[in-house]
C-alpha cells in the first residue's frame, strides 16, 4: 500500500491508540503522520507520549491536535499518586513505538521498564508494533536480530521491518528508516483481526 493509496483503507475499528515516539531523526516527520492518521481514520483517540529524546526532533506542540490532545512527556509525574503506566496500559487497544531507537527497542525487549511508557509496553494487553529506526550496520548486527527474535516472540506483537535510509551522518544509503506509517497501522489492524478470531477472544472495546 503506497501513501497515496492510503485513503482506501477500510476503518481502523480502533478507537484508543498509545503513540510512543522516540528519539530517532524519523520523529521529526511525526506531526505529518498523526496529521495524516487525523483525516484517514478521525474516530480514532490518540494520545502522543515523546521520549526525552524525542524532543530534539519534536516539540510537545507540534504533536499536540484535536483528536491526540496534549501530547505527553515520557517521566514519571512528580505526584506519585498518578501510575501514568497503569493509565496507559490499560486505555490503549493499540499500543505503537514509532519511530522506536535501537536503544528503546534493546530496553523493551529485555523487559526493562525505566519511564511510563516502557512499563505501560510491558504491561498492557493490547496489540504492540514497534517500528525501529537505526543507524548503519543496526538492523543486521547480532544485537538488534536477538532484540527483534525476543520481541516478535511475544503474543500480538510484531517489529515492523525497517526500510533502507539516508545516513544523516554519513551520508551514505545504508541507514535504517521506519516501515511506513501507514503499514503499522495495518499491522495493528492485523493483530486485532487475529486477536479476534481466536477462539473466546475478542479485540479490544
Amino acid at each position: 500500500m503506497t501513501v497515496a493509496g492510503a485513503a482506501g483503507l477500510s476503518p481502523l475499528g480502533l478507537s484508543r491508540l498509545l503513540l510512543v515516539v522516540t528519539g530517532s531523526s524519523s520523529a521529526a516527520t511525526m506531526p505529518f503522520w498523526l496529521n495524516w492518521l487525523g483525516e484517514i481514520h478521525p474516530k480514532t483517540e490518540v494520545k502522543v507520549v515523546l521520549t526525552r529524546s524525542a524532543q530534539r526532533f519534536v516539540t510537545r506542540q507540534g504533536m499536540s491536535g484535536h483528536r491526540s490532545g496534549e501530547a505527553l512527556v515520557d517521566v514519571w509525574p512528580d505526584d506519585d499518586g498518578c501510575a501514568r503506566h497503569v493509565e496507559w496500559a490499560e486505555w490503549a487497544e493499540g499500543f505503537l513505538v514509532y519511530p522506536a531507537t535501537f536503544h528503546f527497542l534493546a530496553r523493551l525487549a529485555l523487559g526493562l521498564a525505566d519511564s511510563p511508557a516502557l512499563l505501560a509496553a510491558q504491561c498492557t494487553t493490547a496489540p504492540l508494533v514497534v517500528a525501529p529506526a537505526l543507524p548503519p550496520g543496526g538492523w543486521q548486527s547480532p544485537a538488534c536480530v536477538h532484540h527483534v527474535t525476543a520481541l516478535s516472540a511475544r503474543p500480538d506483537t510484531v517489529v515492523l521491518p525497517p526500510r533502507p535510509g539516508i545516513s544523516k551522518t554519513t551520508g551514505r544509503p545504508d541507514a535504517w528508516a521506519p516501515g511506513l506509517f501507514p503499514h503499522a497501522m495495518d499491522e495493528l489492524q492485523r493483530l486485532r483481526h487475529e486477536r479476534a478470531a481466536r477462539p473466546g477472544e475478542e479485540a479490544d472495546g
